[in-house]
């Protein structure tokens, strides 16, 4: 018998056994990867299909986004009209995501509605029409959110940092013009649709309560697809040669917005599960080195992090936050002052197991329900990252030490490999 008069015993976050449960991998006859995490109590799935066609593929700025937006806007047999009635019909929600490297389409819908909505999704994928009307429409609307974004002066300092990384004529460093909606032509989209969707390459992932059969159905409805992987690109990055800017966005902006960060490695180095560590200290986190100074102690901001960029193949370490335009040189030596304490003082014990505990719980947290799963999962495969990442990630977070953090922070927390902008 359980005696509630007695307190259970506590145990740190650190100690737990956490664990990825593994995923179900399935091939169609034309190649297609298929990634599925059976779990969840609720009859409920979200599946993804991830193709090559990002901003990394296409030929003309905007390319990918605009074609990827204009998806769900008719086919030959659907109009815009008669694609969301169908979807709405079953209570279902179809989504579309351009990045930098991938484009997504996603479908949230109950398990028992799957058969009837999958060849809806068939048809966007390889019949769509890309309408000039509607691309006319989308390209007008999303010239109008540019122009109210560029007012703001953390939009203007994302855009610039990015280009002072990586090149502007990088994809990673690559930005929006009105110029680059006008070049654009519904010839591009259509060029663009047919390599990289109707005849691209692309993988499946899905996760919820899944039908039975499911390898079966999704090989009914995308094993004829032509899945055809495209010519790897290759671009060279040009860093910019200066290192410190302040762009006037608003003479009348009483706040700067602050964007420091320097070109990093990605999850492939030996060095990554480390210094992902060291960022929690330093400022991924709200009890972080960086909050604790620039927000508590000063009042310059209401909040400052940094943060490891999620790119595939070139990455960045970036620090960022608003502050008042009077004491934002002042934010940015105490952000210095912090990195130069962590090359010259290790991390006290308490400290540290404290971030341990935050970080182990914060996995936990994103362990909670198959949508969570699958997605850790999707990350780590479309990063060509082996199945034992996330046990090497636990191992490294348990295991790591104030002697190893300190290596870290005196191998990259230097304040001359860092870009410093700031946009008022």
């Amino acid at each position: 018998m359980l005696d509630r008069s007695v307190a259970p015993p506590i145990v740190d976050a650190v100690n737990f056994n956490l664990q990825l449960q593994p995923y179900q991998k399935y091939t169609l006859k034309n190649g297609v990867e298929v990634y599925a995490v059976n779990a969840g109590t609720e009859d409920v799935l979200q599946m993804e299909w991830v193709f090559d066609a990002g901003n990394w593929q296409e030929e003309k700025n905007l390319q990918a986004a605009v074609t990827n937006f204009l998806l769900k806007n008719g086919t030959t047999t659907k109009s815009a009209y008669d694609l969301n009635e169908y979807f709405d019909y079953y209570g279902a929600y179809l989504n579309r995501h351009c990045y930098a490297e991938t484009a997504v389409i996603s479908l949230h819908c109950l398990t028992k509605h799957v058969q009837e909505l999958l060849p809806a999704v068939k048809d966007i994928i390889a019949n769509s029409t890309l309408p000039q009307k509607e691309m006319e429409i989308a390209v007008q609307n999303m010239k109008q959110k540019l122009d109210v974004n560029l007012k703001k002066s953390s939009f203007v300092a994302g855009r610039l940092i990015d280009v002072y990384l990586f090149g502007e004529e990088h994809p990673y460093g690559r930005f929006s013009r009105h110029e680059d909606f006008d070049r654009l032509t519904r010839e591009d989209l259509v060029a663009f649709y047919e390599k990289y969707y109707r005849n691209g390459a692309f993988k499946i992932f899905i996760a919820g309560k899944l039908p039975q059969h499911i390898d079966r159905l999704l090989d009914a409805h995308f094993g004829d697809l032509p899945n055809q992987k495209s010519t790897d690109r290759q671009f060279t990055i040009h860093p910019a040669e200066q290192k410190k800017y302040q762009v006037i966005n608003d003479d009348k902006n009483n706040q700067g917005s602050i964007r420091i960060a320097r070109p990093f490695f990605n999850r492939h180095h030996p060095d990554f599960l480390k210094c992902q560590v060291l960022n929690v200290v330093f400022g991924g986190y709200f009890g972080s080195r960086l909050m604790a100074n620039v927000r508590e102690e000063k009042g310059y901001t209401y909040g400052i992090h940094s943060y490891l960029l999620n790119n595939r193949y070139a990455n960045g370490w970036m620090i960022a936050t608003e502050a008042g335009r009077d004491v934002s040189d002042a934010a940015i030596e105490e952000v210095y002052k912090e990195m130069a304490l962590l090359r010259e003082e290790p991390v006290d014990a308490d400290e540290l197991l404290l971030v341990k505990n935050f970080m182990m719980g914060s996995i936990l947290g994103d362990l909670d329900g198959p949508f969570h799963i699958i997605a850790r999962w999707k990350n780590n495969i479309l990063n060509g990252l082996e199945d034992d990442f996330f046990d090497r990630s636990i191992q490294n977070i348990k295991n790591i030490t104030a002697a190893e953090l300190q290596e870290m922070a005196d191998k990259y927390l230097h304040p001359e490999a860092f870009y410093e902008l700031t946009v008022i």
